[in-house]
């Protein structure tokens, strides 16, 4: 189906929505959206997820529109030989002509009259931050660029708590950072009769998501179940597979020409989930075990914020049984 169609449905004249916008409303490389919307004016996503039929694009498009609204860009994607179709739209409107809970109602009306698998609107400036508690073991790098990305909102999150296997010390980095900001740290010892899972539910009652930076545990069918939200996991992807302890010396000593790191939801399934993001990098002989180590530390920091960003920010959606949509 061409994306005309989509546009158009039966009615044709519903392409001017698209014709009669001027340049000005139009996004390009390198502008903010400050530079380009006024201050009464405020911005939106939305996520959709439905069987592909005509006149999708129209009546979205037409639903931002008749309230005032302007699209500022727009994704979509239509899987060849699938009857399905994803979009993700940025736009700007008023809130004074578009309240926040009419909004919600208008994009209802269409996930209904699509029967859409998923529909949801964020504004970001206004609705609340996502809620998250990051899991993490011993090792720091992950668990502290989160903390930071948080602290100098990088990141778009509320970090609620930081639950570990592992006791820091009062003194340590970590911990003088998270006293300082009131964030509360949780140790739960665990073992292969006892995970306390049943505690660690109980401390991320009330989170959005959570993130495993760097948590050396494997989270139980039952924790998941009973969670029933979306779990985000980093881990090396260093090539070939290492598995056991320290793959970074393994894979040093191996002489492996490229290192990376995989961000993705947790399934049951271990390290099969979805895979929302990879990075990869090059490594050489000139490179030491301490410089080895450091690249793949530093992947892995920067593939999993990333992935929180491209999630708060409503780029990732379920494809097939085991893919994503990234816009």
């Amino acid at each position: 189906m061409s994306f005309l169609g989509r546009c158009c449905g039966r009615s044709s004249p519903q392409v001017n929505v698209f014709a009669k916008r001027s340049f000005k409303s139009l996004k390009f490389p390198g502008e903010s959206l400050d530079d380009i919307t006024s201050p009464a004016l405020v911005h939106g996503i939305h996520v959709f997820h439905c069987p592909d039929e005509v006149g999708i694009v129209a009546k979205l498009s037409e639903c931002i529109a008749s309230k005032g609204g302007n699209i500022l860009n727009a994704d979509i994607f239509v899987p060849e030989k699938e009857n399905v179709f994803y979009s993700r739209s940025e736009f700007v409107f008023d809130p004074a002509k578009w309240p926040r809970v009419q909004m919600d109602e208008d994009f209802s009306k269409l996930s209904k009259t699509f029967n859409a698998m998923k529909s949801v609107v964020r504004v970001p400036s206004r609705d609340p931050k996502y809620k998250i508690a990051v899991f993490a073991s011993k090792q720091d790098h992950c668990l502290a660029d989160l903390l930071h990305g948080w602290q100098d909102k990088r990141l778009p999150v509320d970090i609620t708590a930081v639950i570990s296997n592992h006791d820091r010390g009062p003194n340590t980095h970590v911990m003088r950072f998270l006293e300082r900001h009131g964030i509360p740290y949780h140790f739960l010892d665990s073992n292969k009769e006892d995970k306390n899972e049943g505690d660690i539910l109980n401390l991320v009652e009330g989170t959005d998501f959570l993130v495993l930076a760097r948590y050396m545990q494997i989270l139980s069918r039952n924790f998941l179940q009973s969670y029933g939200k979306d779990i985000i996991n980093i881990h090396h992807g260093l090539l070939p597979s290492f598995k056991g302890g320290n793959p970074s010396k393994q894979a040093f000593d191996a002489g492996v020409k490229l290192i990376g790191a995989t961000t993705h939801f947790v399934t049951e399934e271990l390290d099969e989930g979805p895979i929302i993001e990879q990075m990869v990098e090059r490594v050489s002989h000139r490179d030491n075990l301490r410089s080895f180590v450091q690249k793949s530390e530093n992947l892995e920091k920067q593939c999993l914020a990333k992935a929180i960003k491209s999630y708060c920010e409503l780029r990732v959606l379920p494809y097939e049984k085991n893919k994503t949509v990234v816009f």
